[in-house]
C-alpha cells in the first residue's frame, strides 16, 4: 500500500482510499505536506491538524466550483464539487466523535455532496422504524424497471463515501441501479439521527427493500445487497433472513467482528479509524467498554451464513491487516446452501490486497458489478 505518512496506517489508508475514490494526487500532496510531522504523533494525535489541512484545499476548490458554475461550466463544477466533498468527507472521518465543529463539517459534507450529484442520481429517505433512513438513488440509464444493489457502508465510511468510490457508475453502466445507504451506526443516520448500529440488520434490510418494491423504476425481483468492511457482516446477515433478496456480496469478509475486538485490545491487527474505542462505542450506542466487548461476540455469522439460500459473493484482500483472510474462507465453508457461493481473494500482486482493496479499489468494484450481472442475468 502506499504509504504517504510512513508508519501511520490509518493515516495512509485515508490517504489512499481517497486517491482510490476520486482524489488527485497533486491535490493530496498539497494537503498532506504540512502536516507530515504531526502523523509522527500517532493515529489520534494531530487529526485536528488533519482536518484544518484537507478543509484548506476543500474551500480552495469550492472556490473554483463557483467560479465555474458563474461562468455556465456546469460538469466542471460538478467534478470540482465531488473532489471537495471526498477529501472534506474523509477528514471528518478521522475526526474523534465528541471534536468541535464535527457535525458543523458534516453538515457542510451534505451539502457539498448534493452540489456533486451526476445527472440519474437523487437523495431519497427511506421509512424505517418512525423515522428514515438517508440514501442516495443512482437510477440506472434503461427503459423500464432495473435490477438494483442495496450498498451499505462499515463502521466509519458513509454514503458519500460509497458516491465517491464510483461503484455506483459501474453499477449503472451495467444497467443496474443503486441503492446508497446510511445504515443504523453510519454517516447521517448516526451523526444527525442518533441511529446506532444493532446485530439483527435484516431490520434495516426489510425497510430498504419495503421502498424499493414502491418505486415503480425497480425491478423488485432482482434486488441485491453489497456491503463492505463492517457491512461484510451486516449484509450476509440481513440475506439469511430478509428472503425477498436475490443475492448478496460481502465486500471484505467480517464473520466475527466481536473476535476483532477481543484482538484490538490486545493490540493485534490494524485499526480503521483513530480514536477507535470512542468511535465504536459512538457507533453501538455503548458506554462502557468492558461490557461492550462482552455485547460483541454477537457480531458473529456462525450458524447465520448457512441461512443464506441465494448466491453470495465474499471478496477480501490477502494482506487484510484489519480482517483475518480465515474469515472469508470461513463465511465461504459456512454457506452450504447458497446455490452459487463464489470466494474471491485479491493478492499483493494484482492489488486490492488491503482492506476492502482499498489500495485498488477500482479493481474490485469492477469485479463485483460483473459479478452481480452476471447473476442478475443468469450467466
Amino acid at each position: 500500500m502506499f504509504e504517504y505518512f510512513p508508519g501511520n496506517y490509518v493515516w495512509n489508508l485515508g490517504v489512499v482510499a481517497t486517491l482510490n475514490s476520486g482524489g488527485l494526487i497533486d491535490e493530496v500532496d498539497r494537503a498532506c505536506r504540512p502536516i507530515k510531522e504531526a502523523a509522527q504523533r500517532g493515529e489520534d494525535a494531530g487529526t485536528a491538524d488533519f482536518l484544518a489541512a484537507w478543509t484548506a484545499l476543500t474551500d480552495q476548490l469550492v472556490g473554483q466550483a463557483e467560479e465555474a458554475e458563474a461562468a455556465g461550466h456546469t460538469r466542471t463544477a460538478r467534478q470540482l464539487y465531488a473532489r471537495a466533498t471526498n477529501y472534506l468527507c474523509q477528514a471528518e472521518r478521522m475526526q474523534s466523535a465528541s471534536a468541535p465543529g464535527r457535525l458543523d463539517t458534516y453538515r457542510r459534507v451534505l451539502s457539498l455532496q448534493e452540489k456533486a450529484f451526476a445527472p440519474g442520481v437523487s437523495r431519497v429517505e427511506i421509512p424505517y422504524e418512525g423515522t428514515t433512513l438517508p440514501a442516495y438513488f443512482s437510477a440506472a440509464p434503461v427503459d423500464g424497471p432495473a435490477p438494483v444493489m442495496i450498498m451499505w457502508n462499515g463502521l466509519d465510511s458513509t454514503k458519500e463515501h460509497m458516491y465517491s468510490s464510483g461503484h455506483w457508475e459501474e453499477l449503472a453502466a451495467r444497467g443496474i441501479s443503486c441503492l446508497m445507504v446510511d445504515c443504523p451506526g453510519s454517516g447521517e443516520a448516526l451523526r444527525l439521527q442518533g441511529l446506532t448500529a444493532r446485530v439483527d440488520t435484516e431490520a434495516w434490510a426489510s425497510a430498504c427493500v419495503d421502498y424499493l418494491v414502491g418505486r415503480s423504476d425497480v425491478d423488485s425481483s432482482r434486488i441485491g445487497l453489497v456491503g463492505w468492511s463492517l457491512g461484510g457482516y451486516y449484509a450476509p446477515r440481513a440475506a439469511a433472513f430478509e428472503k425477498r433478496l436475490a443475492l448478496v456480496v460481502a465486500w471484505g469478509a467480517n464473520h466475527d467482528w466481536g473476535a476483532v475486538q477481543r484482538r484490538r485490545l490486545e493490540r493485534e491487527g490494524e485499526r480503521p479509524v483513530p480514536h477507535y474505542w470512542e468511535h465504536v462505542l459512538w457507533v453501538w450506542g455503548h458506554d462502557d467498554l468492558t461490557e461492550f466487548i462482552d455485547f460483541a461476540d454477537a457480531v458473529n455469522l456462525d450458524g447465520v451464513v448457512e441461512k443464506i439460500d441465494v448466491p453470495f459473493l465474499i471478496c477480501h484482500g490477502e494482506n487484510d491487516r484489519q480482517i483475518p483472510l480465515a474469515y472469508a474462507h470461513r463465511s465461504y465453508e459456512q454457506a452450504t446452501a447458497s446455490p452459487r457461493r463464489d470466494l474471491r481473494i485479491f493478492t499483493p500482486a494484482e492489488g486490492a490486497t488491503e482492506h476492502i482493496g482499498l489500495d485498488h479499489l477500482p479493481h474490485v468494484s469492477s469485479y463485483v458489478a460483473d459479478w452481480v450481472a452476471d447473476v442478475f442475468e443468469g450467466r
